[in-house]
């Protein structure tokens, strides 16, 4: 009986310190590479792929996309982040008002992690039916 509330107590402990670390990536600053940009539909067949380097850098504010030469900047307006195992599998969405190149666009841009791959997709309501999507080639 001992042994077994001694394991029970460190399952619970190692679980706790497990959902903090993961809680605790959602307000760190990440940065996201990519070298393929693809446009989809909304069922998500790849309409067109793109070969350009994208950075993605999010912080707890603010929100950058640097695809090839142009660059668009929002702020954060709302934020839900759950993952299991940070930036491996789980899922953030954040809604932003971006500026930039072009007209302003208001963004929903998901991340998701499955299996260790990290996938951003972008839709914009001023584009309903294109969504933009990248998967992560580095994450920091």
């Amino acid at each position: 009986m001992k042994l077994n509330l001694k394991t029970t107590l460190l399952t619970l402990l190692l679980s706790a310190a497990g959902s903090v670390s993961a809680f605790a990536q959602c307000d760190k600053t990440a940065t996201l590479t990519s070298s393929t940009t693809s446009y989809v539909d909304n069922t998500g067949a790849i309409l067109r792929s793109k070969d350009e380097d994208t950075k993605v850098t999010i912080t707890k504010t603010d929100l950058t996309i640097a695809p090839g030469e142009g660059e668009m900047t929002g702020k954060i307006s709302s934020s839900t982040c759950d993952w299991k195992v940070p930036f491996k599998e789980g899922k953030t969405v954040i809604k932003a008002l971006m500026t930039g190149d072009g007209p302003d666009k208001h963004v929903t841009v998901t991340i998701e992690g499955k299996e260790g791959k990290v996938t951003l997709t972008f839709e914009a309501e001023e584009m309903p039916g294109k969504k933009i999507q990248v998967v992560a080639d580095k994450f920091e």
